[in-house]
């Protein structure tokens, strides 16, 4: 499995609104649903400003996609300038698999999905991305125009399981918007997501990913990489924004992790298989990076019956 594909699959990303939406006139709604979840949208119609944080308004035309994957206050509106409401406030919380018209409709038309992730880590996974990712759906990404134009038909005309295929429509579209991303990112995206689209340090991603075990060292990936020990050094540091062992042992404690979860395998176990060659080496890098020894770990999964309930990690992987 692919790099970007472990991480979507760490992630667990699944659609828990998706649908339609058709807005006119002035209009400005302030997205106050992102803390732990994804949006994807494309503007099928019309045009509009999303404003993320204190950052500049930033146009999204006609065609093109978006995704909102860190959490962070956002702003959607037909100009940069109309004073937002909530969107909590008016939005139906039962939209899904509808299409809400607001403000008498007929300007903008967008469709898509809000994602909740399955990963009690979800901040430490998604805070490399980018705070906004936009795609243009031309004609040259036709695997993307077709699953959002599937996913019109569905809204169009509802029929039996309208609602799962729109679902799992809005799980092509975010995988195709953010493979289409990683092939043009933004220069200064710094972050795994911005390593990932750097084909040198991908092919070291790729190898820590394939092999997380292995004792992998700086010049034996940037030979992986081809490049120098030094060169391959500085320029993971760039891209990625941590060293090549940090990273290496953050991605193993998420391994760890979500096999804690499980709750199939004994902590020496999973040492072993990362890598380590004692459970109190393996113990003490867990606690280190997530935060809380990996035995508490999997005692609060136990005890609160779900892995969205255990204790959470402290900011690390930024």
């Amino acid at each position: 499995m692919d790099p970007l594909s472990e991480v979507l699959a760490l992630l667990k990303p699944r659609s828990y609104i998706t649908a339609g939406f058709d807005a006119g006139g002035d209009w400005a709604l302030e997205l106050d649903d992102l803390a732990g979840r994804i949006k994807c949208y494309a503007v099928v119609k019309g045009a509009c400003w999303l404003t993320i944080g204190g950052d500049a308004p930033v146009p999204i035309p006609q065609g093109a996609c978006f995704v909102l994957p860190t959490g962070r206050t956002a702003v959607i509106g037909s100009a940069a300038d109309v004073e937002p409401v909530r969107s909590s406030v008016v939005l139906d919380p039962d939209r899904s698999g509808k299409v809400v018209t607001y403000n008498g409709g007929g300007d903008v038309y967008l469709v898509g999905s809000r994602f909740e992730a399955g990963s009690p880590h979800v901040e430490l996974l998604l805070h490399n991305l980018p705070p906004l990712m936009v795609v243009k759906t031309s004609d040259d990404r036709a695997r993307l125009r077709w699953s959002i134009e599937l996913m019109m038909e569905e809204f169009r005309e509802p029929r039996p399981g309208s609602a799962l295929i729109a679902q799992q429509l809005a799980h092509m579209m975010l995988v195709q918007a953010l493979r289409l991303y990683l092939a043009a990112p933004a220069r200064d995206d710094v972050g795994w997501f911005a390593a990932l689209a750097d084909p040198q340090v991908h092919a070291a991603l790729a190898a820590m990913h394939a092999d997380p075990a292995h004792s992998w060292t700086v010049r034996e990936l940037a030979t992986t990489a081809g490049m120098s020990r030094t060169t391959f050094a500085e320029r993971f540091r760039a891209r990625a924004g941590e060293t090549p062992i940090a990273y290496l042992a953050r991605w193993r404690m998420m391994l760890a992790a979500e096999r804690l979860q499980q709750g199939n395998d004994t902590i020496a176990r999973i040492a072993g298989s990362l890598g380590y060659e004692s459970e109190h080496a393996f113990s003490t890098a867990f606690k280190r990076i997530m935060g809380t020894p990996p035995r508490r770990y999997a005692g609060s999964v136990s005890q609160n019956g779900s892995a969205e309930n255990a204790q959470c990690p402290p900011p690390g992987w930024r």
